[in-house]
C-alpha cells in the first residue's frame, strides 16, 4: 500500500498540488500537516507513520516535507527502512525499494554523518581556542542584588515569614535566597566579632601573683 504524506508551513499555502502528485501515483492513505518543518510535533506525520505496515512505501512530493533536515530526514528513512516500509520522494525520484534508490539514500546517510563529525570539529576547535586565551565556559555568575540581600536577611530573622514567602515577595528563588544567606555568613565568619581574637586565642593571664607586702616589710 502506497500511503501519502503532504505538508504546508503556513495556512496561506494550499496542499493543492502536492495532493494531486500523490493521488496520481495511487496513494490510497493520505496524511497532511499545516505546520513548520521545524516542529517536532506534526500529528499527520505520526499517524502516517503508525499507518504504514511491512511492505508499505510512505510517499512524499519532495524531501523536504518530511524531514526537518538532512539528519532528521536520513533518522526517519531508517526507521521505516528498519520496519521492513519503503520511502519514495516524487521530485527527486528516489524510491529506497529499487537498488538506485538505496544507493542515493546511503549517499544522502554519508552526507548527513560527514555534516554532524563537521560540525563537532568546529564545536571542539572553537572550545580549544577558547580555552587557549583562559576563557572558560560555562554559566556565568550572576550578580548579587545588595538591596535585595539585605531585606531577605531582615525577613529571616521574622518568624512569621518562611522561606517560600520570602522568596515571593522578593521575586528570587530558593537557590538565591539560600545563596544571601551563605554570603552573610561567610562575611561575619570573615570578619569576626567586635573584641575578639579572630585567631581563636585567648589572651594570656600572667601566673605571677601579685606582690603582697608584710608587715615586717612596711615597718623596715
Amino acid at each position: 500500500m502506497l500511503v501519502g504524506y503532504a505538508r504546508v508551513s503556513t495556512p496561506d499555502q494550499h496542499l493543492d498540488l502536492q495532493r494531486d502528485a500523490l493521488q496520481d501515483v495511487r496513494c490510497e492513505r493520505l496524511f497532511t500537516d499545516t505546520a513548520s518543518g521545524a516542529k517536532t510535533a506534526r500529528p499527520g506525520l505520526t499517524e502516517a507513520l503508525k499507518t504504514c505496515r511491512s511492505g508499505d512505501t510512505l510517499v512524499v512530493w519532495k524531501l523536504d516535507r518530511l524531514g526537518r533536515s538532512l539528519p532528521h530526514l536520513v533518522e526517519t528513512v531508517r526507521d521505516l527502512v528498519a520496519r521492513g516500509i519503503g520511502f519514495k520522494s516524487l521530485q527527486e525520484n528516489i524510491d529506497t525499494t529499487t537498488a538506485g534508490g538505496k544507493l542515493i539514500f546511503h549517499l544522502f546517510a554519508s552526507l548527513a554523518e560527514f555534516e554532524r563529525d563537521l560540525i563537532r570539529e568546529r564545536t571542539n576547535a572553537g572550545l580549544s581556542a577558547a580555552r587557549a586565551r583562559g576563557k572558560r565556559g560555562g554559566r556565568p555568575k550572576g550578580v548579587m542584588d545588595e538591596r535585595k540581600q539585605k531585606a531577605a536577611l531582615a525577613l529571616k530573622h521574622d518568624a512569621t515569614c518562611s522561606v517560600a514567602e520570602i522568596c515571593q515577595s522578593l521575586g528570587i528563588c530558593r537557590n538565591t535566597y539560600y545563596k544571601y544567606v551563605r554570603a552573610s555568613e561567610s562575611n561575619q565568619g570573615q570578619l569576626g566579632h567586635p573584641g575578639e581574637d579572630n585567631s581563636g586565642a585567648k589572651p594570656k593571664s600572667s601566673s605571677r601573683p601579685p606582690d603582697i607586702l608584710t608587715s615586717e616589710a612596711k615597718t623596715a
